[in-house]
């Protein structure tokens, strides 16, 4: 027995060790589903092949959550690796405001890398911070309208509606219709969970663009007459004209969505890009009957999208940073970009991508979202957006399932969120 343990504390000591070795050359840290990984892994083989250096992979968890707390630990200690990884677009701005990422301006400029192909609006909203080019996109993500084309023919609504009042008047048709025969059919599904996709779809019904949670000398006003009209239609939508299931506030999220939508369910659905191709499956009941479009507004307002996905950056503390910064150009570059396409369907972060014939051939849906991805915004681009975030949905969900007031709801969100941001400044 203590010969047993011996040896399985010696294979511990082990393991930890080789854990605990340095990774050889330059390291890029990604996480992800497993087929993602796999291409990550060619890709950093083949970079390191054609350059002619050593470079490895350092794989992070699927969850997101995981993968953030997987880099905090480094940036925080200082230490040299990863030199290089991907960060989801809520995280960029602790992680500049921590002067954890290193200012990618000046390698840009000193080798005359062009900027132009990608979104001005990604680029400057979301990857500068304080002056700093902190990250360059590598997969964009936005806010979609989904809709049934079949059932818009079928109810004569001839165009999609591009107002949230036409959506409105849309929904009650649509839903009046084929609620006989669909029980449980409901005019258009979205996100409105107490999570992270709530203050996603709040930005978007605001039709206001960054001004819904536009942050003003470390302040920010929530309480404006388009964000309280934002969310008063959100909470009608499910307590009053209940063109939107009961469960909206308690239960509906991003898969939760896509299922109600894909079973027949609704006539049209809030989601992002990803729900498309699942939406076109073999097997989905609304094969071939579903279309995609910029989501609605306010008249007045303009189509706002939420700014997701993920953008690379180079550690301030890499101990190859010219190296770190050759593999962003390498990963930004056409052809990787194409390659990320055609074999994970990611939306790349390059315009011109979206207008290669190999791509549209594969996906015809690219030549409308480059069009959306457009009018896409970023959530606030502050340090402590968690917090925000956090502020938020509990207010908002709390107006949705009708235990406060949509302006009442706004006004403590406000309070809190200034409270927070008061002790950075």
């Amino acid at each position: 027995m203590k010969r047993l343990f011996t040896l399985s504390l010696a294979a511990a000591i082990a393991a930890f060790s080789a854990c605990s070795k340095k990774p050889a050359g330059l390291v890029f840290s990604v996480g992800g589903a497993p087929n993602e990984v796999e291409v990550w892994e060619r890709l950093v083989k083949r970079f390191a092949e054609e350059k002619g250096v050593r470079a490895s992979l350092l794989r992070q968890p699927t969850d997101s959550d995981q993968r953030r707390q997987g880099l905090l630990v480094p940036l925080k200690s200082g230490k040299a690796d990863p030199d290089v990884f991907l960060a989801d677009i809520a995280w960029l701005g602790q992680f500049a405001a921590s002067g954890w990422l290193e200012d990618l301006a000046p390698y840009a400029a000193k080798d005359g890398t062009d900027l132009a192909p990608f979104w001005p609006k990604v680029i400057d909203f979301a990857d500068r911070y304080d002056g700093r080019l902190a990250a360059l996109p590598v997969y964009v993500d936005a806010g979609l309208l989904y809709y049934r084309t079949d059932l818009l023919k079928k109810y004569g609504v001839k165009t999609v509606p591009d107002t949230w009042p036409g959506l409105l008047a849309a929904s009650l048709k649509m839903q009046a219709g084929e609620s006989a025969a669909v029980p449980g059919f409901f005019g258009f599904v979205w996100q409105g969970a107490q999570y992270e996709g709530l203050v996603c779809n709040f930005m978007e019904f605001a039709s206001s663009g960054e001004k819904a949670l536009a942050f003003r000398d470390g302040a920010v006003k929530l309480a404006t007459p388009e964000n309280i009209r934002a969310l008063a239609f959100m909470r009608a939508a499910v307590l009053k004209e209940k063109i939107s299931p009961p469960n909206t506030y308690t239960e509906m999220k991003e898969e939760e969505t896509r299922a109600f939508f894909q079973e027949g369910k609704a006539a049209f659905e809030r989601n992002w890009p990803y729900a498309w191709g699942l939406h076109q499956r073999e097997d989905s009941p609304v094969k071939g009957k579903v279309g995609i479009a910029p989501l609605p507004r306010f008249p007045g307002g303009v189509s706002v999208s939420t700014l997701g996905g993920w953008h690379i950056a180079v550690s301030r503390f890499s101990d190859d940073k010219a190296g770190a910064w050759e593999f962003v150009k390498y990963v930004t570059s056409p052809a990787v970009q194409k390659e990320l396409a055609l074999e994970l369907g990611w939306n790349p972060g390059r315009r011109d991508v979206y207008r290669d014939k190999d791509v549209l051939k594969a996906y015809p849906h690219f030549a409308r979202l480059e069009k959306i991805f457009a009018n896409a915004y970023p959530r606030p681009n502050v340090p402590y957006y968690s917090q925000v975030s956090a502020i938020l949905q509990r207010h908002l969900n709390s107006a949705l399932s009708g235990a406060a007031e949509p302006e009442a709801a706004l006004k403590a969100a406000e309070a809190e969120v200034n409270e927070a941001a008061a002790r950075y400044r």
